[in-house]
């Protein structure tokens, strides 16, 4: 009788003092050494988890229905998000069923995480279900997720005086005074400012794109061309003339991209120009705002910042000089 496959495990190869992966009769090296437990161990995981595939249930662990989320559906979503969301839910979810999934149980999750991350993670958690439900196995009863409300939207803008002191106090550092300029003048999200490349921006057509040739944007974070405001350009001619082609990207930091949002000169600069809890996503809310109180059409407003005329009104509506006019004058 055939012995039973023990299945993928952790094997110390005694002559090379390192960890590798035996699976049946493959060998794997995990280039781990003998002293790198944790990490060979992480590694076996993912090899698993690649390897493995959920069987068909009408009543599967919640486990398995992350699982399929990740490998069937999240490989051809844009954003990288999901794959957070799922690593967070894994976490508390991972042991427990469907019959666990109570509204005790979500609110439970949400204690500890911020409204927004925690809905965030808890309408993944309800994706994955539903997706079970229509691509793997129909559910005998598919759970209601309870998830905290929408957190109110970001109303903080900057007045003119308080961009100005923003941009004073960020001239001590070179990449974070490009991000606070870009950001007032062309009203691009914190992201798009780190990846804007020279290669985008036609000084002479006055135009700039925000993603690169031939990339496909996302419907929640629609990245349109736009033209250059003429003292942004003014600005562009200085720096380029700086950087001396010496450099792919117009943020960055000695020459370095910049991978995250810069937090610590951003802070100092907050700091300096007096302004207290501001995030970087205030410079496309200004923006925002700044348009919609000049009177600047909505379609034109909310093509040039990338977002719907309905998006637009629901959240910047209330600045324009026209709000509430007909209902004033009655």
């Amino acid at each position: 009788m055939p012995r039973r496959a023990s299945g993928p495990r952790l094997y110390l190869d005694k002559k090379r003092r390192q960890w590798a992966i035996r699976d049946g009769s493959n060998f794997i090296r995990t280039g781990c050494a003998e002293a790198q437990l944790e990490w060979a161990e992480k590694l076996l995981a993912k090899y698993i988890a690649a390897k493995y595939v959920p069987a068909k249930s009408d009543d599967p662990p919640i486990a398995d229905i992350l699982l399929f989320y990740l490998k069937d559906k999240v490989p051809e979503m844009k954003s990288r998000s999901a794959k957070y969301n799922i690593s967070n839910l894994a976490g508390f979810w991972g042991d427990k069923t469907l019959a666990d999934v109570t509204s005790a149980n979500c609110k439970v999750y949400a204690k500890g995480r911020t409204q927004s991350a925690a809905r965030s993670d808890l309408e993944k958690l309800q994706s994955a279900i539903r997706h079970w439900h229509k691509e793997r196995s129909a559910l005998a009863v598919i759970p209601t997720v309870w998830k905290p409300p929408p957190p109110e939207p970001r109303e903080r803008w900057l007045t003119v005086n308080e961009a100005a002191r923003l941009v004073k106090a960020s001239k001590r550092a070179e990449h974070l005074k490009r991000f606070v300029l870009l950001g007032l003048y062309t009203g691009s999200r914190a992201g798009v400012l780190r990846a804007l490349e020279w290669s985008w921006i036609d000084l002479e057509a006055g135009t700039m794109r925000r993603r690169p040739k031939g990339a496909t944007e996302t419907a929640n974070k629609r990245t349109p061309p736009i033209r250059l405001p003429r003292k942004l350009k003014h600005f562009l001619r200085r720096w380029k003339a700086a950087d001396d082609g010496k450099c792919r990207y117009v943020v960055h930091y000695n020459g370095q991209p910049i991978l995250r949002d810069p937090w610590r000169s951003w802070k100092e600069a907050c700091k300096a120009a007096g302004l207290v809890g501001v995030h970087p996503h205030v410079l496309r809310h200004t923006r925002a705002t700044w348009m919609v109180q000049r009177g600047v059409p909505p379609w034109q407003a909310a093509g040039y910042l990338g977002m719907t005329v309905r998006v637009l009104e629901a959240t910047y509506g209330h600045h324009s000089p026209d709000w509430q006019a007909d209902a004033a004058d009655i």
